[in-house]
């Protein structure tokens, strides 16, 4: 399991995760870059769906890290990758894949100066270890889920989409997107219930790791589980700057402890 030792240096740091980031949500996106500007944070961990979708890094044209100011023609990505690279001037900054964003890869990585993060991964961070995971992977329930994820996580699926023009690779992200998005309205109307992590997986995870508390994302379901055994888990808010009442907020680490940071 990966490990990751933060520096003497290091006083607060910061997860986020579940941003769906995309053109169609402009004040999520405001609210992030405004959060990332600001943040007192020496580390920012992003776990997984950052963006809504990511077709592939070609997405971003040449290099807007390097532009003070973006012309009037850039993409969503481009702006997204200016943002990134801004603040990972000034902190360090991490990434981890979600289900939604699962194809960034490592040239957008160093295009931006972002570590990506296996999942998961092990933060030793003022002598307690963390456990942390976007948390698909755990939703064993999900079974078509699982194994849609078997599917797009294999190199070979992903070179083949990646071999498609971005142009086609886009219309087939929003085609998926439609799809999910009716899936979640017939889940919503049926009154079913959504797949969440599953306990005995998650003790297991945490006893490899030699760790007390899990933190992810995923499940939009932002609390604090007992999972026994001395074990506890720890779950992200979405964010949603455009519903009617906004969505933004802020796991914060410090020696202390974690506390919740409302951005609105």
């Amino acid at each position: 399991m990966a490990e990751l030792n933060a520096p003497p240096s290091w006083r607060i740091v910061d997860f986020i995760s579940d941003l769906h980031l995309g053109a169609d949500a402009p004040a999520t996106f405001t609210a992030w870059r405004h959060y990332l500007e600001s943040t007192p944070a020496d580390a920012v961990f992003i776990l997984g769906d950052l963006f809504e979708v990511w077709v592939g890094d070609d997405a971003v044209s040449g290099d807007p890290v390097s532009t003070a100011v973006p012309p009037p023609t850039a993409s969503f990505e481009d702006r997204c990758a200016r943002v990134l690279g801004q603040t990972a001037s000034r902190l360090a900054l991490f990434f981890m894949h979600g289900n939604r964003d699962f194809l960034v890869g490592q040239r957008l990585m160093d295009l931006c100066h972002t570590t990506l993060l296996s999942d998961p991964t092990v933060l030793v961070f003022e002598g307690q270890r963390w456990l942390l995971s976007h948390g698909d992977a755990l939703c064993l329930d999900d079974v078509d889920y699982m194994q849609f994820r078997q599917q797009v996580r294999s190199p070979a699926w992903q070179r083949a989409f990646l071999a498609k023009p971005l142009a086609e690779r886009q219309a087939i992200a929003r085609e998926l997107r439609q799809q999910s998005q009716s899936q979640q309205e017939q889940r919503r109307q049926s009154g079913a219930d959504y797949a969440d992590v599953d306990t005995d997986a998650a003790r297991q995870w945490l006893k490899a790791a030699n760790a007390r508390t899990l933190i992810h994302g995923h499940t939009h379901q932002p609390a604090v589980h007992d999972l026994g055994q001395s074990f506890v888990r720890v779950v992200l808010s979405d964010w949603d700057g455009d519903a009617p009442v906004p969505r933004a907020e802020v796991l914060r680490l410090r020696a202390n402890g974690l506390k919740r940071v409302a951005l609105h």
